[in-house]
């Protein structure tokens, strides 16, 4: 399995691509197995610990089979970035037709369960990424029955993450023009995607 890359969408700057793991970190984790895949939508934390790629850690419910599944298959964990809808009337060549410009990742790795006090320091780890700095909840304020029999509940897991392939599609494969006029209709109709597909054009095209 790998992921469709012409060579003008493929990304190799390691430290923009774990930056877009660590922004999009809702991740479609994906299985072979007989007689179809196991697929779970989970977070999923990057930790920078090891090369060549870094681990991923994260849980899902002991109900879900995916984990029972994932021990002996390499898993694909997918990140979706940004991605923006592009109208062929905003170019100034044509023909054209319409595309979509999108930023996304695939994570390989064979997942292995993690068992015992660890466990709780992983979950520690997730919601002191994850919770905003303000709040006034806190883990550690959580009943310890309560929270021993949520930890039951739970398989968590981390992947040593021995592959990596990330896309940027950006129209590379526009002339120089037709890019600043796509990012400046994104940049107008505004919303999250299309600003974040806007500013990522406009990086791509300083000189390196």
């Amino acid at each position: 399995m790998s992921l469709y890359t012409p060579s003008l969408f493929d990304a190799r700057d390691r430290a923009a691509v774990a930056r877009l793991m660590h922004d999009h970190p809702f991740a479609t984790l994906v299985t072979p197995t007989s007689p179809e895949p196991r697929v779970s939508h989970v977070p999923l934390l990057l930790v920078s610990d090891c090369e060549p790629h870094g681990t991923l850690i994260g849980h899902v419910a002991r109900a879900n089979p995916h984990w029972q599944s994932s021990r002996d298959a390499e898993s694909i964990a997918i990140f979706h970035g940004p991605h923006a809808y592009v109208s062929p009337s905003w170019y100034g060549q044509h023909p054209s037709v319409p595309t979509w410009n999108y930023i996304a990742v695939h994570a390989y790795g064979a997942a292995r369960v993690i068992e015992g006090p660890v466990v709780r320091d992983i979950l520690a780890r997730l919601v002191a990424t994850y919770e905003a700095k303000d709040s006034d909840w806190s883990m550690a304020a959580l009943p310890e029955g309560y929270m021993t029999g949520m930890e039951r509940g739970i398989v968590a897991f981390e992947i040593l993450v021995t592959r990596l392939e990330a896309k940027t599609k950006l129209s590379q494969n526009r002339g120089m023009e037709d890019r600043k006029r796509v990012i400046a209709r994104l940049q107008a109709l505004g919303g999250d995607d299309n600003l974040q597909i806007a500013q990522a054009m406009r990086t791509a095209l300083e000189p390196a």
